[in-house]
């Protein structure tokens, strides 16, 4: 396989959802789902980084017209998520395009209602976090909502069991799966650079996991 950029968990695709269970039960999961009442009926949609696909099949379950680009860097997740969309059998209304690589695989002219970053900001290294924000942004409509779902602890500095929880998942997946960031990233400050304000917010596991949702106004951009 070629070195793809951020494809790392291309090695880990077989195992990840069984680990990520082992050590936070459900709360990922529940992070997730509270960010699909802020679906829109009927709208494009930008999963990227979603992984093995368990968030699609939820937004196949909502119902809504949705047309949805899944992008994923690592091969491995992609196939695994395209062969969840293949076997799902409850009737939808949405259409799915499945894309290989990162922010840099959307084309300029495309646009979308909501962008969702599943535990995908947190693996990045402030610089190439800020290009990443930046491309994601310019793909949001006016008015259009950025679903967030990642580790983002409500104390600071968190508690000692979080502490040491974070530092293992970035020496694990730093050493597994090629993760460059070294600690949390200042989240607040990129989504405020961008101009996107946080409308609502939800905490998981302790405070550990967190769901926001962003509102692009273009009064602010």
């Amino acid at each position: 396989m070629p070195n793809l950029p951020d494809s790392g968990f291309h090695r880990v695709a077989s195992f990840y959802d069984r680990l990520a269970h082992l050590v936070y039960g459900n709360a990922l999961e529940r992070a997730q789902e509270s960010l699909l009442p802020h679906l829109p009926n009927k709208g494009r949609v930008l999963v990227i980084g979603g992984g093995s696909g368990w968030i699609l099949e939820q937004l196949l379950i909502t119902g809504k017209q949705l047309d949805i680009l899944y992008l994923d860097a690592a091969p491995a997740m992609l196939q695994r998520a395209r062969h969840r969309f293949d076997c799902f059998q409850q009737p939808h209304h949405c259409s799915v395009s499945f894309r290989l690589g990162t922010e840099e695989a959307l084309q300029p002219h495309e646009q979308f209602e909501r962008i969702i970053t599943p535990f995908l900001l947190d693996l990045f290294p402030p610089s190439r976090l800020q290009q990443l924000m930046q491309t994601l942004a310019a793909a949001l409509t006016p008015h259009g909502y950025w679903l967030f779902a990642d580790f983002w602890p409500l104390q600071q500095p968190p508690p000692l069991r979080q502490q040491l929880l974070i530092r293992g998942m970035y020496t694990f997946f730093g050493l597994i799966s090629g993760v460059k960031a070294k600690q949390l990233p200042d989240y607040a400050s990129h989504f405020r650079s961008l101009s996107l304000e946080e409308t609502c917010s939800s905490s998981f596991y302790g405070g550990m996991v967190q769901a926001k949702v962003y509102y692009l106004s273009p009064a602010l951009s």
